[in-house]
């Protein structure tokens, strides 16, 4: 558990970990230098469950450095990761997961439906990209991932994977995109699987890094740096349609940001240029709105 500034939260986070079906699990919380009661908070639980380990970082080595600390310091088979403001919604949710690990051992990624709840805990959805299955091959997920450009797995809260899978640990030069990519390294690596209970909840609110992201307006950059670290492997087999839709999704959000009044169409132009032929995303452009329309009305 990577934390920073989530005091309110983290009694919820941590009690849905202790109160687990699965016993055996070893409890890393580290804190990133916040400047809440977050320090007391983990204390308190770590004087009362000897599976807690946590440390606090001297200084706030920011969000990504703190995902790797947690992870080079994990000591077992299999890792999961659940954020200081999200919570385990079944006590069976390790149980669950470790399950479908100890007995596929071609799984090397297994991730679940997830209520997604606000600030009050209330929940306000379900979020599933797919069905229950064990075996989906990994590196079509990647694929549908990358065609889509939407992280169709889920948070990090939401999965659990081999770590000798994730060595290498997650990538710095991503922000928002840096689960994803990570997950995508372990799915060349094997195959994944869906639980369709959704055993982890995700907290939307406004102090969420995914918010604080998505305010910088620079996001878009990521989606280019995925596609040009994944799109042209040689397992990434599609159509010349859904090549270009795939180009076409990243390319459209930056257009998005002008409409939205984030930044000029100067610059919106200026960007789109960089990835992208200008005269065909004005071609296409139509063409794309009434896809998106016919969508959602399928849908609806």
């Amino acid at each position: 558990m990577p934390t920073y500034n989530f005091a309110a939260y983290l009694p919820e986070a941590i009690e849905s970990v202790i109160n687990q079906s699965y016993y055996d699990f070893e409890f890393i919380i580290i804190d990133d230098c916040s400047d809440d009661s977050s320090a007391d908070v983990i204390k308190s639980y770590a004087n009362k469950d000897e599976r807690i380990i946590s440390s606090v970082n001297h200084e706030n080595i920011g969000m990504v450095e703190n995902w790797n600390l947690c992870l080079r310091r994990a000591t077992g088979e299999y890792v999961k990761f659940l954020f200081g403001d999200d919570c385990l919604s079944s006590k069976k949710a390790l149980e669950l997961m470790v399950s479908v690990l100890d007995t596929h051992h071609n799984i090397s990624l297994v991730a679940s439906a997830r209520n997604v709840f606000d600030y009050r805990s209330s929940i306000i959805g379900i979020w599933s990209d797919y069905k229950g299955k064990i075996g989906y091959p990994g590196k079509r997920i990647i694929k549908d991932c990358l065609i889509e450009q939407k992280n169709k797995i889920g948070e990090p809260s939401v999965v659990m994977f081999r770590k000798k899978h994730a060595e290498r640990g997650f990538d710095l030069r991503y922000k928002q995109a840096v689960d994803l990519e990570l997950w995508f390294h372990i799915l060349e690596q094997g195959d994944f699987a869906f639980i369709e209970e959704p055993l982890c909840s995700f907290r939307i609110h406004s102090a969420q890094q995914t918010k604080l992201n998505e305010a910088s307006g620079n996001l878009y950059v990521e989606s280019f740096q995925l596609l040009h670290d994944y799109a042209n492997k040689p397992y990434v087999h599609m159509s010349a349609l859904q090549r270009e839709y795939m180009h076409f999704v990243p390319v459209y959000s930056v257009w998005k940001l002008y409409k939205k009044g984030r930044i000029s169409r100067q610059t919106a132009v200026s960007e789109i240029k960089k990835h992208y032929n200008v005269n065909k995303f004005y071609l296409l452009l139509p063409f794309y709105r009434l896809y998106k329309f016919i969508r959602r009305l399928k849908k609806d």
